[in-house]
């Protein structure tokens, strides 16, 4: 959870940013940067979900609504005081080059939270789990899983 008390550059004599003397406290949590960042993520062109198993079927079906729950559930996050880590698993469509389709997604993320936030994005771990071929299956598949294959783990290679 992070706690801003302003985001003013100008200070007092004492040092506190001006106007945040006696005027409250801000609390961003987690599920507010991890919202912020699962509606990014589905805005960007080339993701076909978010997340795995119960959180993809449930990010299925309300992933276009503002604020849905699906998006959470789906994007982990850390909140220090002033940064941010951001965790998140996606399935991308076929013929999408991951490599450029990560970088927009970093991109997409970094300025919605930090836009949004004032935090600073640190790292955003981004875990491919499968491709989706168009017509293989129904995308209100029931499951949750796309008729590809993918792996058994989650292997994070840099």
């Amino acid at each position: 959870m992070a706690d801003i008390e302003s985001l003013s550059e100008s200070t007092t004599t004492d040092g506190r940013p001006e106007g945040s003397r006696g005027r409250g406290r801000t609390t961003i949590t987690d599920n507010v940067v991890a919202t912020i960042a699962g509606i990014a993520i589905r805005e960007t062109e080339g993701v076909h979900s978010v997340g795995r198993g119960a959180s993809k079927a449930l990010g299925a079906v309300t992933g276009r609504m503002s604020g849905s729950s699906g998006a959470r559930r789906a994007v982990k996050v850390e909140v220090g005081e002033k940064q941010t880590a951001i965790d998140v698993d996606v399935e991308v469509e076929y013929g999408t080059p991951i490599h450029e389709l990560a970088d927009l997604i970093r991109t997409h993320v970094t300025d919605a939270v930090e836009t949004m936030t004032g935090l600073e994005v640190v790292e955003i771990n981004i875990v491919v789990f499968d491709v989706h071929i168009p017509g293989d299956d129904d995308d209100d598949d029931s499951d949750g899983q796309s008729g590809s294959s993918s792996g058994g783990g989650s292997p994070r290679v840099q």
